[in-house]
């Protein structure tokens, strides 16, 4: 991890994000109103994660609570959509006038005395080299799918990702996992003629369904129209089929394309190559009150920070941090004066 850095810098930053998601945008926000202007780096485009979500997606949470910056968030409907939060934080990007170096990954994060170096490759496959004094990571998790570990995962028909319904039609579809996202993606199959099977290990229907949603999704799998198998996971996939195990027998069943909707969790690899301590349980190592990790200058936001899951920290709560952040380095500042 430690590589040669003799090479010249392509700039000197005050402070460096890594993860244009809405946490990282937030707190880079938060700095710009110190006057420290910090620059972004982000492996994919502006909030890439809200991005990959199913195209007609509708947020649990008010527009209100998806706000940063203090822009307002006016929507259609009392839910934002997938749609309209492209276009909210697009725009605050854009008003904020936020530095952003999007397709860009950083690859390395060295530790000097009183600074750090970053290194990066962008889509040219060109590499960037930056000094910075301080560090804030905000990577998000959607890149990093929990893998089911069975035989058969690496097949192409399947996916961690659901985008939309219609590819699917006529087809038999298994949905692993009991979230919200597992009950909407096998509602949207349904209407476009897929046969569907949803596996969740659970006993019942998982908490934190919305409201709204679970009297249908119950109603459909009464009549028969979508399958459902509790106390069950799926141990094999194969060309055309997968194999079931539930609590009183194994069966295989014929099958087109496997959704594993089995959430994401943080790159925690990354955090450790910069000298982030991860705790028994595998979370960081940070102080709440200002997210800075135990290597000072390295700063946490979004759903990095999570501890035992990474579904406790939303933007709801994350895009709080950078203003965390800022305090702490204005703090910092201001006893250095």
């Amino acid at each position: 991890m430690l590589g040669s850095f003799e090479q010249s810098t392509d700039s000197t930053e005050q402070v460096i994000i890594i993860g244009a998601g809405p946490c990282g945008l937030a707190a880079a926000i938060a700095l710009n109103e110190l006057g420290l202007n910090p620059l972004i780096i982000e492996s994919r485009n502006i909030v890439h994660s809200i991005s990959q979500y199913p195209t007609y997606m509708r947020f649990f949470s008010t527009p209100e609570r998806l706000e940063i910056g203090d822009i307002p968030f006016t929507t259609n409907g009392e839910k934002p959509t997938r749609q309209e939060a492209l276009a909210y934080y697009r725009t605050v990007t854009l008003r904020k006038n936020i530095r952003v170096n999007a397709f860009e990954t950083v690859t390395d994060v060295v530790k000097e005395e009183q600074t750090f170096l970053v290194r990066s490759i962008n889509r040219f496959g060109e590499e960037k080299l930056y000094r910075t004094e301080r560090v804030v990571i905000a990577t998000g998790y959607f890149d990093h799918p929990n893998k089911l570990g069975i035989p058969g995962e690496e097949l192409d028909k399947v996916s961690h990702f659901f985008r939309e319904a219609h590819p699917y039609t006529r087809m038999k579809v298994a949905i692993i996992g009991g979230s919200n996202s597992a009950i909407d993606a096998a509602l949207e199959l349904e209407r476009v003629g897929a046969e569907v099977t949803v596996v969740y290990r659970g006993e019942n229907y998982a908490r934190g369904i919305k409201p709204w949603v679970l009297p249908i999704f119950e109603a459909l799998v009464a009549k028969g129209t979508i399958n459902m198998r509790f106390q069950s996971r799926v141990v094999e996939i194969d060309k055309g089929t997968v194999t079931i195990e539930g609590p009183e027998q194994r069966e295989q069943l014929p099958n087109d394309f496997v959704l594993a909707l089995t959430g994401f969790h943080p790159d925690r690899a990354f955090l450790s190559g910069i000298g982030v301590t991860i705790e028994e349980d595998g979370s960081p190592t940070f102080n709440d009150d200002t997210m800075e990790t135990n290597v000072p200058g390295v700063y946490l936001a979004g759903v990095v920070a999570s501890r035992k899951q990474a579904n406790e920290i939303f933007i709801e709560s994350g895009r709080f941090h950078g203003d965390r952040i800022a305090a702490h380095i204005a703090a910092s500042h201001s006893n250095h004066v």
